[in-house]
């Protein structure tokens, strides 16, 4: 019976059938041998051990055209990254980590400032311009007020979009802004997971209009970018890759060396400065990592 994992944890995996509804599974201990561990998002035939009280195993994992370490989930269509425009201010060296490390998996990334409404329109345009060449859609919303929800909407229909963030950025408050309505789907998966209230904690795929989805994902305060190599690091910055041809040096770190493309970009406004920062900072990381 073929399903897809809408929830995991301590062990059960939560697997919604069309048509069926929810089955609490655990996987074969086949998946522990041969180094598999099952994701939220992904696509598995189960067998079903007691029809009455819903019980399953996970007998086979579908082949994933994607996957993520942080959050943990797979087959997805996009990432969407939200970050509060104040109450957090954002941080955007944390930021720009989450967005190499969606680029360097080859996942399409929008960005969703939160809390628009603490915040006056310079602020929104400030913080549209730094990411401007980022190579991702940016939208500013409210989930207290409901604005932007307007253009957030279409960006999701027909897509399983995973949301992530910090702590405290309101994503919650985003996806129940995001339900007109409570959909069947979701009474029927809150009924089943009962034990997994703690949606902070783990992934969990929610619907949220027709045939669009959101992996809930837990906050993170940290984003690890050590699968990038240092010197693959500036094709993770779009805004750099028109400039690259014009330096000197192949294998330019766009740093130290003389008549550098992406430096004269810098200097000239193409590029901006919070972004570069942040580059040089991710790179002087990656670069201290080779060393040990």
């Amino acid at each position: 019976m073929l399903g897809r994992i809408i929830k995991g944890i301590s062990g059960f995996y939560y697997v919604y059938v069309q048509e069926t509804g929810i089955y609490e599974c655990k996987a074969k201990g086949i998946f522990r041998r041969q180094g598999i561990k099952p994701l939220v998002g992904d696509l598995v035939d189960i067998a079903v051990i007691d029809e009455e009280r819903r019980l399953g195993n996970v007998e086979m994992v579908h082949p994933r055209k994607n996957e993520l370490i942080r959050p943990a989930v797979a087959n997805i269509d996009m990432a969407l990254v939200v970050f509060a425009a104040a109450k957090p201010d954002p941080n955007f060296n944390l930021l720009d980590r989450f967005l190499c490390v969606m680029r360097c998996r080859k996942v399409p990334t929008a960005i969703c400032f939160n809390k628009c409404d603490l915040v006056s329109d310079s602020v929104c345009e400030s913080l549209r311009q730094i990411y401007a060449g980022a190579g991702c859609e940016i939208l500013f919303v409210s989930a207290k007020t409901g604005e932007g929800l307007d253009r957030l909407k279409p960006l999701l229909a027909g897509k399983t979009t995973s949301m992530a963030g910090p702590s405290g950025v309101g994503k919650s408050s985003l996806i129940n802004a995001l339900q007109p309505q409570i959909l069947m789907e979701t009474g029927a998966i809150s009924e089943k997971i009962e034990r997994g209230k703690h949606t902070t904690r783990h992934a969990q795929i929610i619907p949220v209009a027709e045939a669009a989805f959101l992996v809930d994902t837990p906050g993170f305060g940290a984003m690890d970018v050590n699968e990038i190599k240092k010197e693959d690091l500036w094709a993770c910055y779009p805004e750099f890759v028109p400039y690259e041809p014009e330096c000197r040096f192949v294998g330019c770190s766009h740093i130290g060396e003389a008549d550098c493309g992406v430096k004269r970009a810098l200097a000239e406004g193409k590029i901006h400065p919070v972004r570069y920062e942040n580059y040089c900072l991710l790179y002087e990381g990656l670069k201290q990592l080779r060393r040990y």
